[in-house]
């Protein structure tokens, strides 16, 4: 379809909002269970995040054949052809299986859907989009992500800048001209560390703004033949299997040892291997207590500086880029792979701005002011992030029984849901890839599976049973949050200031965002609560 054509009010069994994996995978799952069914997306075409973000250097650090669904009519057909695909290839992986499913025909693109009601005497959701259309559903499912809500500095003098100023994740389509340019790039996370280095590429002067110190790892890429897979084909109906199993949705996990359960020589070689491997198990694929003992995490820390520092040739940057001390625990804020970042400040044509040290001012005509000077600039970039999470979310105003609001209650006392997919007081609304679930710890095919199954599961128990709304109980939301705090403060993680706990955005309640407890735990307790008559639901509405 993806057409724009109003219509009055539009009925449906299930609305989706989100063409990303977790919006299409549910689309197609609840079409195969005969629901008629709708995804409405912001964007123009499918791709999720991988829509927005197409900014140069942009790619999943989930090294293939991860990062794909596990439908066998599509793996057995798409040729991956890099290791860690960039964001063109991720489009042209969503094309394909738009075709493959045959989703266009049930997709509304160019659509923001500013509002969402619960309807108590017709147990329906009441949708409207900015563009006047309504929808009327018995399921709403904004599977949004984490990435739906840009986060933008609030400088002085931020519309006075007379070049390009632009967030990475609203990049243009049609590619702005950097040859030669003065750019800056204000952030350092994973978007930043991607950015930067492929910018210094073409750019005349490239300055980063850094707050705080990124730790990423160096990322093997591999350029695939046509002839050549990263994993045989004919062995990957099991290793989806495995991957369904693995701690973060991934093949791998932590090793079934402590650090200092090897010696010194021993512990060594096993960081080399892991490092080697240029993915993510350095990080998550190590010794089992490394997120959750401080000595562990700084041996950890201590290898990677070691490896890092080699690469930068100027101490004053050494200590900036890779402290001597640890600026948090390592792997406690998001752990961005890349190729050259660090060699990148051996340029004389790429700086680094430490804004602890020198802050910005104001921003002005000409580019940004700090306490030190004013540097020129003909771009400038913010890759300065998003309220993640929840900010998809509460974008929306959605409102549940007797009128609650969604963004009251959670800017009042954070976020809350009951098994990280439904929330108390919002009936027949579930999402995925959101708040106190898995996650930003979690390969996001594997998680848009495992949630997206669980919920066209529970809308096939209410049909069956002729019921007309679930709704998750107060009492059972409030256990489930303090089990994902316990969890989370079991580990380091709130030891660091991140986006994983919320303290990016001014004014968001601190509160762990991810279910630290791994995809196998995860997918248990789902699987427990559905056996049990879904324990902590309570059902309304018998249909006559």
């Amino acid at each position: 379809m993806g057409s724009t054509e109003a219509t009055n009010v539009e009925e449906l069994d299930a609305l989706i909002i989100g063409a990303g994996f977790s919006g299409v995978y549910q689309l197609k799952r609840l079409r195969d269970d005969g629901y008629k069914v709708k995804i409405v997306e912001a964007g123009s075409d499918y791709g999720g995040i991988w829509y927005w973000n197409r900014y140069p250097g942009a790619r999943v650090d989930s090294h293939a054949p991860h990062y794909q669904f596990s439908d066998p009519e599509l793996w057995q057909n798409y040729h991956w052809k890099q290791r860690f695909p960039d964001h063109k290839q991720l489009r042209d992986y969503f094309k394909f299986v738009a075709e493959k499913w045959d989703l266009r025909k049930d997709t509304y693109f160019n659509t923001y859907i500013t509002s969402a009601t619960w309807d108590e005497t017709q147990y329906k959701w009441i949708v409207k989009a900015k563009d006047g259309r309504t929808f009327k559903t018995t399921f709403f499912l904004p599977h949004t992500g984490i990435a739906a809500s840009r986060s933008f500095p609030t400088w002085k003098g931020i519309e006075s800048f007379k070049g390009l100023i632009v967030h990475s994740s609203y990049w243009p389509h049609d590619e702005p001209d950097l040859k030669g340019k003065k750019i800056a790039v204000v952030g350092t996370g994973s978007t930043g560390v991607q950015m930067s280095h492929a910018i210094s590429e073409e750019a005349g002067e490239l300055v980063v703004f850094q707050r705080t110190p990124a730790l990423p790892l160096y990322m093997r890429q591999v350029d695939y033949a046509d002839d050549e897979e990263p994993i045989p084909k004919s062995e990957l109906k099991e290793f989806f299997k495995t991957r369904d199993r693995g701690y973060w949705g991934f093949d791998f996990g932590f090793i079934e040892k402590g650090t200092f359960d090897d010696d010194e020589a021993q512990r060594r070689a096993n960081y080399e291997a892991l490092w080697k491997a240029g993915d993510f198990t350095y990080w998550l694929g190590t010794y089992t207590d490394m997120l959750f003992d401080p000595k562990a995490n700084n041996e950890a820390y201590k290898f990677w500086r070691e490896k890092t520092r080699a690469r930068i040739n100027d101490p004053r940057l050494q200590e900036l880029l890779a402290p001597e001390e640890p600026p948090y625990p390592f792997g406690c804020k998001r752990v961005p792979l890349e190729q050259g970042y660090f060699e990148m400040f051996n340029k004389p044509n790429v700086h680094l701005v430490d804004v602890n040290s020198t802050p910005v001012v104001e921003v002005t005509e000409k580019g940004i002011r700090t306490t030190e000077k004013e540097w020129e600039f003909d771009i400038i970039i913010l890759a300065t992030g998003f309220d993640a999470v929840t900010g998809g979310l509460t974008t929306i105003d959605i409102s549940g029984i007797g009128g609650q609001s969604l963004k009251e209650k959670y800017s009042k006392q954070g976020p809350s849901t009951y098994y990280g997919i439904c929330i108390a007081g919002f009936p027949n609304m579930f999402f995925s890839y959101g708040p106190q679930a898995p996650t930003a710890f979690c390969n996001g095919p594997t998680c848009a599976e495992v949630q997206g199954n669980w919920i066209a599961d529970v809308m096939n128990r209410l049909r069956r049973a002729g019921i007309n709304s679930i709704v998750a109980d107060e009492a059972s939301e409030k256990a489930w949050g303090e089990h994902v705090e316990a969890v989370a403060y079991a580990s380091l993680l709130p030891r660091a200031k991140s986006w994983y706990m919320g303290d990016n955005i001014q004014g968001k309640p601190r509160a762990s965002l991810m279910y630290l407890g791994g995809l196998p735990n995860y997918h248990e307790k789902l699987r427990t609560c559905a056996s049990s008559g879904y324990k902590g639901f309570h059902f309304e509405g018998l249909k006559v």
